[in-house]
């Protein structure tokens, strides 16, 4: 892997983490302002996506593999790689592609754009 998706993904985790933890304001810190995420269900920005911990952690776990990351930018990265995550609450179980926009502050990165694509069972 290298060090592009290493950065990227660490980023990236940082979210995922906040989900299951239930930390909005890691949440909150790791997406810009003007943010926006693509689901099957419509657009939705930063708020949106922190308002899901209101009531506290929106998974139990996850699983990031086949990361795969493009600099798109001198500052920008784009990262893509397979979800396995389990909600809260009821536990189902879902698997996603998803791509994520990233752009380098200082010495971390900020969030501008995710998309995720439900996998097709098989």
């Amino acid at each position: 892997m290298d060090e592009l998706c290493e950065e990227l993904l660490a980023a990236e985790r940082v979210v995922w983490d906040a989900l299951v933890t239930g930390d909005a304001r890691a949440d909150r810190t790791a997406l810009d302002p003007g943010f926006l995420r693509v689901r099957e269900d419509g657009f939705a920005g930063r708020e949106d996506h922190v308002a899901q911990l209101a009531t506290g952690p929106a998974l139990r776990d996850y699983l990031l593999t086949d990361a795969r990351a493009m600099a798109v930018g001198p500052d920008h990265g784009l990262l893509t790689y397979r979800a396995r995550v389990t909600r809260v609450p009821g536990g189902a179980e879902e698997v996603l592609y998803v791509s994520s926009l990233w752009r380098r502050v200082g010495d971390g990165w900020v969030s501008l754009f995710s998309q995720d694509t439900r996998a097709v069972p098989s």
